[in-house]
């Protein structure tokens, strides 16, 4: 799991790279899940949830772009 403090130290292109690889990752537990193979299903959910604090950061962080 990501924490917010970390992820607000990067810029936003490096933030939309993390973004990137985590939408992979999540893709790819996607097809080892309906396989039938995925272990811990906790992954899948730590990577949406990490998703979403990405994509909130970086709405924060283009808001004070604009300003």
């Amino acid at each position: 799991m990501m924490k917010a403090s970390d992820l607000r130290s990067k810029s936003i292109s490096e933030l939309k790279q993390e973004l990137s690889g985590l939408r992979r990752k999540r893709l790819k537990l996607r097809f080892v899940k309906s396989a039938g193979e995925l272990a811990g299903t906790h992954q899948m959910r730590e990577a949406r949830r990490d998703i979403a604090r990405i994509e909130t950061i970086l709405t924060e962080k283009e808001g004070k772009a604009d300003e």
